[in-house]
């Protein structure tokens, strides 16, 4: 008498069709079934679903589809990440990874497909850093696909990632730090600008500040929010990281700066009279005439106009940003002080950029040994 089967041992046979089918009975008494063009490829999913039926694993839908899942994903998502950052998810499913490979069954998708898809974004135009973006939403999404059970593997961890050119960091000298905030006196934002670049501030960080944040006597400034514009609604935000919420010092020019743009604006709001807007922001430091948020993109134009007005090279903001930890490591700053008024999350960070810059400094480095080694005295 033959041995019946048990739970979970499964069988492998071929159809009139000439595919080959594997079945797999569960503890329930329901069966799944698994096909293939092939015995190998059949037998492949069958040892795929026990070892998820060993591990303790929902098998999950056999039909569910990479584009049903990024969408319930991305529903999931919105629940744990910052609106910026799920408006960014939504747009790579949307436009890059749903036309790819929304049609692929979630539970087949290979490490193949992956690379198939990485390599038609790349020819089509697109960056590598962005098809390397793309990937990793992929691959966060997959993550969760494999915690609910729906797949045995990532198989975006696998695939081969976009060879990403390392970012460059163009430093800025102190004559061109003096040029810049030439460029910007008595200008209306000339404090926000300098703040940027002698406090290397983030863009959402300065335009979040509060007067209840900066405390002019003690020549401080609390770092408690980001300023957001989601779609056409403003938002404040918990800073990017733990290490965003900080107290730095600034320096008196700061100060003065400061003190100046206050009184500027004192000006403004007793001209609004009671169209002034500030009160339902908290009083922002730096607002338009109304007291409103002021833009990112009225922020960058503004600055870049002020730019070319002066014959200056064109610049971002976040320039500034960059501008700022390469004045810290001209001046000899240690990286772990920089680190901690930047509010960079990890140490490798503030690394990267100090190493762009040393080569900068190579010299005048050499020629202090010099003359500590060989000078006169």
């Amino acid at each position: 008498m033959a041995k019946r089967r048990g739970n979970s041992e499964g069988s492998i046979y071929q159809r009139k069709d000439g595919r080959w089918a594997a079945s797999i009975t569960l503890s329930d008494g329901n069966r799944r079934s698994y096909y293939g063009r092939t015995r190998l490829e059949a037998s492949d999913k069958l040892k795929e679903a026990q070892n998820k039926v060993s591990a303790g694993l929902p098998l999950g839908g056999l039909r569910l589809r990479v584009g049903s899942w990024l969408e319930n994903w991305l529903e999931i998502a919105s629940t744990r990440v910052r609106p910026r950052t799920l408006i960014r998810y939504r747009e790579i499913a949307k436009y890059h990874l749903i036309p790819r490979l929304g049609r692929k069954v979630l539970s087949q998708l290979t490490p193949a497909d992956v690379d198939r898809a990485i390599r038609d974004a790349l020819a089509s135009g697109q960056s590598p850093r962005s098809v390397a973006h793309h990937r990793a939403v992929l691959r966060t999404a997959l993550n969760a696909a494999m915690r609910d059970g729906h797949v045995g593997r990532n198989v975006a961890s696998l695939a081969s990632a976009p060879r990403v050119p390392e970012r460059e960091y163009q430093p800025i000298t102190q004559a061109q730090a003096k040029a810049i905030l030439e460029a910007m006196r008595g200008d209306r934002l000339e404090a926000l600008f300098t703040v940027a670049l002698a406090c290397g501030l983030r863009q959402g960080e300065a335009l979040a500040l509060r007067w209840t944040d900066v405390d002019l006597e003690t020549a401080s400034i609390s770092i408690q929010r980001t300023l957001q514009r989601i779609e056409k609604d403003w938002k404040f935000m918990e800073p990017k990281t733990r290490s965003s919420r900080r107290t730095i010092t600034v320096p008196d020019p700061v100060v003065k700066s400061l003190r100046e743009h206050r009184a500027r604006q004192a000006e403004e709001r007793l001209m609004m009279g009671g169209d002034w807007q500030g009160g339902q922001w908290g009083n922002l430091v730096f607002t338009n005439r109304g007291g409103d948020p002021l833009s990112g993109f009225h922020v960058g134009r503004r600055f870049r106009a002020l730019l070319k007005l002066e014959g200056l090279p064109k610049m971002r903001y976040h320039d500034l940003r960059h501008g700022a930890a390469s004045l810290l490591a001209a001046m000899g700053v240690p990286p772990r002080v920089a680190m901690e008024m930047l509010g960079h999350a990890d140490i490798s960070t503030t690394m990267r950029i100090y190493a762009h810059i040393a080569p900068e400094y190579q010299k005048d480095a050499a020629q202090r040994i010099t003359n500590v080694l060989w000078g006169e005295g």
